[in-house]
């Protein structure tokens, strides 16, 4: 079970480190973060299974920078010292709410609770997998996707998406031909759909699909030119993936 814990006050995280290593030594610890900065980006590019998460922090809190993770949200167990976000805390369905200092047996047991949560979703990962392998494998060019839109549906093929753009509470999926979908499906529910045929989140915003890249031009953030002509920002932090992904099918 991989864990990251973050804290911006360095000695509650060590403290912290520092009894999960004695308490519950089966914990890997793959990184420590006392910003949301340097937190979402370790967030993003591990993939934890679980979060110890304070929740006062300087320039955005814990459920803030919950809400800005753009890979598969973790399970979270929050350590804080205030006790006022509780109810916050369960109806986003935190495994626990830890107050500072740490007992043991309240940790144990939190980390136990966070262990079987996992056990259980990657066992039903485990089997989709399976499900999914033992279909007959459709070629990529025929592949097609039904996007749900006001009116009903629409099908189109995955190859046609050229991005996807988040906007307020819906999301447009570009189309060739200047045509979109509007669709009330978010981003992260399409960014998980489609994060094996290719298609990668450069942006809070945007979903790209790499195949419709025809440029990218290097830069602060990055800009790509798709295959429509539109010009898509790509995050400080996404540009070593969105490269690393790049040459996994192209040849450079």
């Amino acid at each position: 079970m991989t864990t990251i814990v973050i804290d911006d006050e360095i000695k509650s995280l060590n403290a912290l480190v520092l009894l999960l290593k004695e308490v519950c030594p089966f914990v890997d610890i793959i990184a420590e973060c006392s910003d949301v900065g340097t937190a979402l980006e370790k967030i993003n590019m591990l993939r934890p299974d679980l979060l110890f998460l304070d929740i006062d922090m300087p320039g955005k809190n814990g459920f803030e920078l919950l809400q800005q993770i753009t890979a598969a949200v973790p399970e979270v167990i929050f350590v804080t010292a205030y006790d006022n976000y509780m109810l916050q805390a369960f109806k986003i369905s935190a495994v626990d709410y830890l107050l500072k200092p740490v007992d043991e047996t309240a940790l144990a047991e939190a980390v136990d609770r966070a262990f079987e949560r996992i056990s259980s979703k990657k066992k039903l990962e485990g089997m989709e997998v399976l499900i999914n392998n033992l279909r007959p494998q459709v070629p990529y060019h025929e592949i097609k996707l039904c996007i749900p839109s006001q009116n009903g549906f629409e099908v189109t093929l995955l190859q046609d998406i050229i991005y996807c753009e988040a906007d307020n509470k819906y999301m447009k999926v570009y189309l060739p031909g200047e045509k979109q979908v509007v669709t009330s499906k978010t981003i992260n529910e399409f960014e998980d759909l489609l994060a094996h045929d290719f298609f990668m989140r450069v942006h809070r915003s945007h979903l790209v699909n790499l195949r419709h890249v025809k440029e990218y031009r290097r830069g602060e953030e990055g800009t790509l030119i798709l295959s429509n002509g539109h010009k898509i920002k790509v995050a400080k932090r996404k540009k070593e993936l969105f490269l690393k992904m790049m040459k996994e099918f192209s040849r450079f």
